[in-house]
């Protein structure tokens, strides 16, 4: 097994090597985060041609306040490993790996856009952590991301603290790797793909909102709501649909297709453009907000499927066995029941 040089960074491990890895520092920090008497471990490791990350599920910036009222779990050491092939190749008929996260962070955390939260017990439509009626009332902190009913955090957009740390507006930052092996930057990046010279530019997911209501599923406006109020067009935005390009990066002189995270949908990509490796797909029974627990992770609570309904009066969302129901607007929590158990 070759194992990657790492340093140590404000208790946090963090790694350091050539083209194939995460290259480059982090400035120190004076504070050693430290989540429910935890701090964040994270090795990166390479072997056999697959890109090898294991992390205790501990974030290594100060995350929100866990449980809050949109979320009611708290954050627990989780075990992962994920890997991924060091040489991804596109796959013959790229699209939707359903039912796998999407990557993970160089800090060990997972990427997890997907909520489990449906309206009508309807799988086509999958409320949106970030935009739409529930947006952004699911619990989610600073750095967009909140806690499986395992205690797993996870990430459903930009990863603030840990961009910040990153200088991402300043360079190319190198944040993760998706399922399928290649990487994912955030959202400044060069100018001219090819041209590392060419100056950071915002780039611009292609996907935005559907003109017109909805005529199927549930009525009203294309508002983004549902992943399915938004439609992709080349023309509007830098960006395919799998919210990633081709062009050279600092880890990558020589070029690769990587993954963009961007600040409106779908704010961490929902396609794959090669075959994500089954250590990212996660294992029923679970649920929760962002879906059900990953790999490596415990059994968390058994139960229906994770679901929510909205009424003219109020919205349901069941998260295992226990019902919340909220205000119509999804901001207040009115009341929550438990269901009863199976015989």
């Amino acid at each position: 097994m070759k194992q990657i040089n790492a340093l140590m960074f404000g208790g946090c491990l963090v790694v350091a090597a050539g083209a194939v890895a995460f290259q480059g520092t982090r400035p120190a920090t004076t504070v050693k985060p430290t989540v429910n008497g935890e701090q964040n471990s994270v090795t990166i490791t390479i072997k056999d041609g697959l890109r090898i990350i294991q992390s205790n599920g501990i974030p290594d910036h100060i995350p929100g306040q866990f449980p809050n009222r949109g979320n009611p779990n708290t954050i627990r050491p989780i075990a992962h490993t994920y890997q991924v092939p060091v040489k991804p190749s596109v796959a013959t008929n790229p699209g939707v790996g359903r039912g796998a996260l999407f990557g993970v962070a160089i800090n060990g955390i997972p990427f997890d856009p997907g909520t489990a939260e449906i309206w009508n017990n309807d799988f086509r439509f999958h409320y949106e952590a970030l935009s739409g009626m529930l947006g952004g009332r699911l619990g989610t902190d600073d750095s967009l991301a909140h806690v499986q009913p395992d205690g797993s955090y996870h990430y459903h957009g930009l990863p603030y603290a840990l961009l910040k740390r990153l200088q991402y507006d300043k360079k190319m930052a190198l944040v993760g790797w998706a399922a399928d092996g290649y990487p994912i930057y955030a959202q400044f990046a060069y100018k001219k793909p090819n041209d590392p010279k060419s100056g950071l530019v915002k780039l611009k997911s292609a996907y935005k909102l559907r003109a017109g209501n909805r005529t199927e599923g549930p009525s009203g406006p294309f508002d983004g709501s549902f992943g399915s109020d938004f439609e992709f067009n080349k023309a509007f935005g830098d960006l395919d649909e799998h919210n990633g390009r081709t062009g050279v990066t600092p880890e990558f002189p020589k070029g690769t297709y990587y993954y963009v995270l961007t600040d409106t949908f779908p704010f961490v990509p929902r396609s794959f453009k090669g075959v994500p490796d089954r250590s990212f797909f996660r294992m029923p029974p679970g649920g929760g907000p962002g879906g059900m627990r990953g790999p490596g992770a415990p059994a968390g609570p058994l139960g229906p499927p994770v679901s929510a309904k909205a009424t003219t009066k109020f919205v349901t969302i069941i998260r295992g066995r226990t019902v919340y129901i909220y205000s119509a607007d999804g901001l207040k929590l009115i009341e929550t029941r438990q269901l009863p158990a199976d015989n």
